[in-house]
């Protein structure tokens, strides 16, 4: 008897055991996997989610249908593409146009928008899309002309048959402070296209607003920077640097720091393998995977979204050196898959799920655009 208690004991004792080191192993997963912050900044993102009914998120529009990037007008409305084909305006008008000559499949279909620095002057718009011709697939960019009433308007092609496929079609388009847009392109399922700089594939892409070739472009044709697998997000810091996320292979996705005529790599080394004259990302994910999308540039920091990652990311740059400071992770799994990050005149952060893309598990009012103020991750 007195050895079946002493077993009972030891058994309960075990679990206790059991279940102190699971619940410590919990609460070191999120720590490592993202970096706490340096000592004297804002605790509260190591590790530490913030709930939705601790925060002031606010939901700006529900049921889209896989939402990819958003701009925004003056006067307050916003204007949202949709993977499919859809231009959204939202706001104080509700208004949808379908985009002709889209191709969705996959990865691909209506991505990247843009409104030209002199909008409010020339009402100039930039859309990135994935289309067939022949068999073919290919992504471009085209130009509109959007009225104040209405949906835009004549198209003209700035860009295109750049590679595509089913995966990897990159997709952002930005205008740098420099005027000119920058495209970032995917290698469209054939890494050998990152290495050649005379494919449009894998690369980061710089042209004039009307598609013509910067006379300082390092390759004498649009190449910016090659080396890339999939990169998805486009943003300069205060200094004027540009940043750019990146999906990688088996983890090791990308935070890359570009600069003009550099090769980042792809595929002849990633996460911390080094090569002669291709360049390591300023901080990559390791084993985990981030599936960074959008970023955005916000006071001395980068926020880009995470799609398998299901976080906001944040990465503290110093402004002098471009060094990342510290790393921290937000909203984990509290949303799903986000795909993008803009930051908005208001002082907002506005964020994209992509719950409905076939790889997630959508909500009933999925997907979203949702907006946090900025100034929460102070």
């Amino acid at each position: 008897m007195n050895r079946f208690r002493t077993t009972i004991a030891g058994l309960v004792v075990g679990a206790l055991v059991i279940a102190a080191a699971w619940s410590l192993l919990r609460g070191q997963i999120v720590p490592l996997f993202f970096r706490p912050p340096p000592t004297g900044v804002t605790p509260g993102v190591a590790g530490d989610n913030f709930a939705a009914d601790r925060h002031p998120v606010e939901v700006v529009a529900e049921n889209l249908a896989i939402p990819w990037e958003v701009a925004f007008l003056p006067g307050g409305d916003l204007l949202l593409t949709e993977r499919p084909g859809r231009l959204r305006r939202l706001g104080g008008r509700e208004e949808s146009f379908e985009i002709d000559g889209v191709y969705h499949i996959g990865e691909g279909g209506l991505m990247g928008l843009e409104l030209h620095p002199e909008f409010t002057d020339n009402r100039l718009l930039y859309l990135y899309l994935t289309y067939r011709r022949g068999g073919n697939i290919f992504n471009r960019v085209d130009r509109y002309f959007l009225p104040p009433e209405g949906g835009p308007e004549r198209r003209e092609t700035i860009i295109d048959e750049i590679p595509g496929a089913r995966f990897h079609n990159g997709g952002r388009i930005k205008f740098g402070p420099d005027g000119y847009l920058y495209i970032a392109t995917g290698d469209a399922m054939d890494p050998s296209l990152s290495q050649d700089v005379n494919s449009r594939a894998g690369k980061i892409l710089r042209v004039t607003g009307s598609g013509g070739i910067p006379a300082d472009n390092p390759f004498d044709n649009a190449v910016y920077s090659s080396g890339h697998r999939n990169p998805q997000g486009l943003a300069w810091d205060g200094a004027g640097r540009l940043w750019a996320t990146e999906h990688g292979a088996r983890g090791n996705d990308e935070l890359n720091l570009i600069e003009k005529g550099r090769n980042y790599g792809w595929p002849e080394i990633e996460g911390d393998e080094t090569a002669p004259d291709m360049e390591t990302p300023a901080r990559h994910s390791g084993p985990d995977t981030w599936a960074p999308g959008g970023v955005a540039a916000v006071d001395g920091r980068l926020f880009f979204a995470g799609l398998r990652g299901q976080s906001l990311y944040e990465a503290g740059i110093d402004p002098g050196s471009g060094e990342i400071l510290y790393f921290r992770g937000h909203l984990r799994e509290e949303y799903g898959r986000l795909r993008n990050v803009a930051a908005g005149p208001d002082g907002y952060l506005y964020l994209m799920t992509s719950n409905r893309d076939g790889r997630g598990y959508p909500a009933e009012e999925d997907d979203r655009l949702i907006r946090v103020p900025a100034s929460l991750f102070d």
